[in-house]
């Protein structure tokens, strides 16, 4: 879940009950300016969809991953006019100011972004990044899901969500008749020694917006037995795998569900994996060890796992020096089991 940190300088000594008894005398006596709030929201892998088949009157539900880089992180401070240079982030700060009638008088500084389109969440991440931030410095006492649900996310895949909340492994339950946002139904902290190697593609993007929603209508109906299938595996496999630090069945649950989802979306997006190269890249480290081999989202990104640093970085050298003349880059990344943060700064 988010959290407030308040930094005091010279009072960082000050045990964390006293700093909000502090902080609840200077409300009541009108002293609680402070200088900016910041804010950090991870990136997420979306691990695949469970039911893409609606047999059962809920669609969808989806697994996912948050990641300690990259992330989205923003500063957002008090000004005579709108300062905002990043144009997603403005778009959210008007959403957020007419919803909620504050003042739309605020510098927002971006001082990093996930990357647009590539399947790492950006889109989720910086409309929580900045609705979170604003949410505090209004002092508005919103939870997540109100702002997810004023910034239209959560659609289809809670994910997002569910990782800005909490970090981790999670799975949501879908949407239903009466669904706001999908409700997160398991949560994982993710092994410590575990790291994700992504493999990115330059030159592309994944499909989004009306091309993303226009291929979920084009899509072939989705087998009832299969989402049965890839729900059991997940239940009785991935789970308890994560439970007992079981890399290797955690693995094949997630690279099989990456198979069976990848192939029904294969005609939208010209095979299971975006681009070829990263589907090659994949195949060579599954060959030499590595697991849970998949797309995030819709590409062109590709994630797989292995366990430890020092592999991890032996098999990442290994690989670039034979995908060197391709657009490919491969970067080594770790679990994030905490949340996104919101920090007020004194």
């Amino acid at each position: 879940m988010w959290v407030y940190r308040c930094f005091y300088n010279a009072l960082s000594i000050i045990p964390k009950s006293a700093i909000f008894a502090l902080l609840f005398i200077f409300q009541w006596l009108g002293m609680t300016s402070f200088s900016s709030v910041s804010v950090i929201a991870p990136a997420r892998l979306h691990m695949g969809f469970l039911d893409l088949s609606g047999a059962l009157g809920r669609h969808f539900g989806s697994i996912g991953v948050a990641l300690n880089e990259p992330v989205t992180q923003l500063i957002i401070t008090s000004a005579e006019k709108k300062i905002v240079t990043n144009e997603r982030a403005e778009k959210c700060l008007t959403a957020f100011c007419q919803t909620f009638n504050v003042s739309d008088e605020i510098q927002i500084d971006v001082i990093e972004a996930i990357p647009e389109h590539v399947g790492l969440g950006s889109g989720t991440q910086m409309a929580l990044a900045v609705g979170a931030g604003l949410n505090a410095f209004y002092d508005l006492n919103l939870n997540v899901r109100d702002i997810a649900a004023m910034m239209d996310r959560g659609l289809r895949s809670g994910i997002g969500i569910g990782i800005f909340e909490q970090g981790g492994f999670v799975v949501d339950g879908g949407r239903g008749e009466n669904t706001i946002t999908p409700p997160m139904l398991a949560h994982f902290d993710i092994p410590e020694t575990w790291r994700f190697i992504l493999v990115f593609d330059q030159r592309g993007q994944g499909l989004h917006g009306q091309q993303e929603i226009q291929a979920f209508k084009t899509l072939p109906p989705f087998p009832r037995n299969e989402a049965e299938r890839l729900s059991y595996l997940l239940l009785m496999q991935a789970l308890p795998a994560i439970a007992e630090n079981d890399l290797a069945r955690f693995g094949e649950v997630i690279t099989e569900l990456q198979r069976t989802v990848g192939e029904h979306f294969s005609p939208a997006q010209g095979g299971v994996f975006t681009s070829p190269d990263v589907a090659k890249a994949m195949q060579f480290l599954a060959e030499r060890g590595a697991v849970a081999i998949g797309q995030t989202s819709w590409g062109p990104t590709g994630f797989c796992l292995i366990e430890g640093e020092d592999v991890a970085e032996d098999l990442v050298e290994s690989t670039r020096a034979i995908f060197a003349e391709t657009p490919l880059q491969f970067k080594i990344v770790s679990a994030r089991n905490r949340g996104g943060e919101v920090v007020v700064n004194f």
